[in-house]
C-alpha cells in the first residue's frame, strides 16, 4: 500500500512510520490522519511487526491540527476533525498490544504533543518543544490530553500548561514525567530504533499482555486490578516465549523469543 503523508518502513520486526507534511510540521489534515490510521491496523495485524516507531519527516514532530483545514469553508466540522482524526489514533495507540515508541524530533504541539504523551516510550530530541497550544486559540486539549496528562504530572501542573500555554522544553518534560528519555538531536533517531529493535526482540505477547494490564489500572479499583492481573498472568503463562524464557534461565543461555 502506497501513502501520500506517511513514509512507512519495516525493518527487524519494528514499522518506523513518519509523518510526512514537513513543510506544515506535520501538522494534522483528515487524510494524513487516515493514512496513520491504516498504517498502525497494518501494525497491529502483522505476524512480522512486532514493535512501532512513530516518528516525524523534518524539523518538527507534529504542530498538531492544520487550522487551514480547520477554517475552510468546506472544511469538516471540528467534531467530525477529532471524531474522526484524533480519538482513532489514541484508541489504536492504546489498544495495540505491541509497544509503541515515539520520536519527538522537534515540536510537537497541540494534538501532536497529546499523541506523544500516550505513546508507550516517548523519546526527545534536546531541541524538542512540547505546548498545549489550545487555550491560544480559545478550544480545549484534546486527543485524550485531559485524560493522561494530569494522571503523568498532576492536576496543578496540568491545568497550568493547558490554560497558560506554556511551552516546555524535552529536558522538563523529562524531569515532570511526561517523556522517558531525552537524546541529542543527531542521537535521536539511532536510539530510539535501537530501543524499538530492543523491544521487538522481547517477548511481545507479555508486553501486550502488560499494555493492557496498564490500560486498566487507569480506571480500576485495586480488587479489580488484581483480578485482571491474575487473568493476564494465566494467559502469558500459556505463551510460547514464557515457556522459551523458563527453559533459556534453567539451562543458562539467552531466550529466543518469536513473540507467540
Amino acid at each position: 500500500m502506497s501513502f501520500q503523508y506517511i513514509n512507512l518502513a519495516n525493518n527487524n520486526h519494528v514499522m518506523v512510520i513518519r509523518l510526512n507534511r514537513p513543510d506544515s510540521l506535520n501538522s494534522f489534515i483528515m487524510p494524513m490522519a487516515k493514512e496513520l490510521q491504516q498504517a498502525l491496523d497494518m501494525a497491529a495485524a502483522s505476524d512480522e511487526v512486532r514493535a512501532v516507531l512513530l516518528t516525524g519527516e523534518g524539523r518538527g514532530f507534529c504542530a498538531g491540527q492544520d487550522l487551514k483545514e480547520a477554517i475552510a469553508e468546506d472544511g469538516p466540522p471540528i467534531k467530525k476533525i477529532v471524531n474522526e482524526t484524533y480519538n482513532p489514533i489514541i484508541i489504536k495507540i492504546r489498544e495495540i498490544e505491541k509497544p509503541v515508541v515515539c520520536a519527538v524530533n522537534g515540536v510537537a504541539a497541540g494534538a501532536g504533543a497529546n499523541i506523544a504523551f500516550a505513546c508507550d516510550i516517548t523519546l526527545a530530541a534536546r531541541s524538542a518543544t512540547f505546548i498545549q497550544s489550545f487555550s491560544k486559540i480559545g478550544l480545549i486539549p484534546d486527543s485524550a490530553g485531559t485524560f493522561f496528562l494530569p494522571r503523568l504530572i498532576g492536576l496543578q501542573r496540568a491545568t497550568a500548561l493547558m490554560m497558560l500555554a506554556e511551552k516546555l522544553t524535552a529536558e522538563q518534560a523529562l524531569q515532570w514525567g511526561l517523556i522517558y528519555k531525552v537524546c541529542e538531536d543527531h542521537q535521536l533517531m539511532d536510539d530510539a530504533f535501537s530501543l524499538a529493535k530492543q523491544l521487538a526482540s522481547l517477548p511481545t505477547v507479555g508486553l501486550g499482555l502488560t499494555k493492557r494490564a496498564l490500560n486498566a489500572g487507569l480506571s480500576n479499583s485495586l480488587g479489580q486490578q488484581l483480578e485482571v492481573e491474575a487473568i493476564l498472568q494465566e494467559k502469558a503463562a500459556q505463551s510460547h516465549d514464557h515457556k522459551e524464557g523458563v527453559l533459556a534461565f534453567l539451562e543458562k543461555r539467552s531466550p529466543k523469543f518469536t513473540g507467540k
